[in-house]
Order: C-alpha cells, then structure tokens, then sequence
C-alpha cells in the first residue's frame, strides 16, 4: 500500500489510475479506499507502515468530501462534475467513510454526514430486483480522458454488488 501511495496519491489526496494515466478514475479510487480502511482495521497499532498508510488515508477521505456530489454520489472520473454518477465507488466510498467514522480515526461531525449521505444515495440505486445500476464496466487503464467518459455503464455487476454490501457490512458493525 505505501508503494502504491508513494507512487499514484497525489497531493489532492486522490489516485490516478496509473502512473502514466493522471485521470481520478472512480472505482480505481474506490479500492484504495476500501483497501486502507480495511488495511488500517487490521494492522495493530505499532507497525511500521501503520502510520503512513493512514495519512495517505487521512488525505483520501478529506478529497472525497471535496469531490462529492450534491446527491451523495461520486463521478465516474472523481474531479469532473459534467461526468455519470457511479455506484460502485460511491458505495467503497461510503464503506470507507463509514469506517473511519464508527472506529473514531476521524470526526464524526466531519465525516459522518458524508458517509450518511453517499449510503443514502447509493442504495438509491438499487433496482426492483434487487441489483445495482450504473456500476461502469471492467475498465483497463487508456491515457485518454474520452476512454473513461465514454465506459459503459452496467446494472447488477458483481464489481457494483459487492461494495454496496461492504458499506451495509461496516453500518452493521
């Protein structure tokens, strides 16, 4: 984790898809967020890498309250206002705000409006059978800002699903 810190968090807190394409893809960013908090919850206390890892993740999660939408979601490219509203990284969004809040790392009164909001809006997405809609497909990393406007946006993708039960995971914690 702090190899991929060192290497693709920039310093507005978020990440780039890869080193060589600096576009804030959604569901990349999302598995940042999910995999720090997941990682923070586990490593104790006196690791070595502990400290570093949570400011990368203190830096993340102060981005995302930046960067979200009036209606609880994030854009499939994360900086871009004029771009879909995605569910499957607003959902690891949500599941990582929703951790930083119920384990006390960061203010509740800061972040828990935040994360309150975007688990709103993301089951907001949930279809009559039960699936989540504009989750966008398998995306491989393109240098090319029209390649992440133009992904399709897909409905009951296991990569949309599983999220959104992290997030209803961390709330039952």
């Amino acid at each position: 984790m702090v190899s991929y810190i060192d290497k693709l968090q920039e310093p507005n807190g978020l990440f780039h898809h890869a080193a060589d394409v600096p576009f804030f893809w959604g569901r990349g960013n999302g598995w940042f967020a999910a995999g720090m908090a997941e990682m923070l919850r586990d490593l104790p206390a006196d690791h070595p890498q502990r400290a570093r890892i949570f400011a990368g993740y203190k830096k993340m999660m102060a981005a995302l309250l930046q960067y979200q939408g009036k209606d609880g979601m994030w854009r499939q490219l994360i900086d871009h206002d004029d771009i879909w509203p995605e569910s499957s990284a607003s959902a690891m969004f949500s599941f990582a705000l929703i951790t930083c809040v119920k384990n006390g790392w960061l203010p509740g009164e800061t972040y828990g409006p935040a994360a309150r909001k975007a688990w709103i809006a993301v089951v907001g997405y949930i279809d009559q059978n039960n699936d989540i809609t504009q989750g966008c497909e398998g995306t491989g990393k393109k240098n090319d800002m029209e390649y992440y406007y133009e992904r399709k946006r897909r409905t009951g993708d296991l990569h949309v699903q599983a999220p959104v039960l992290w997030a209803a995971s961390a709330l039952l914690r």
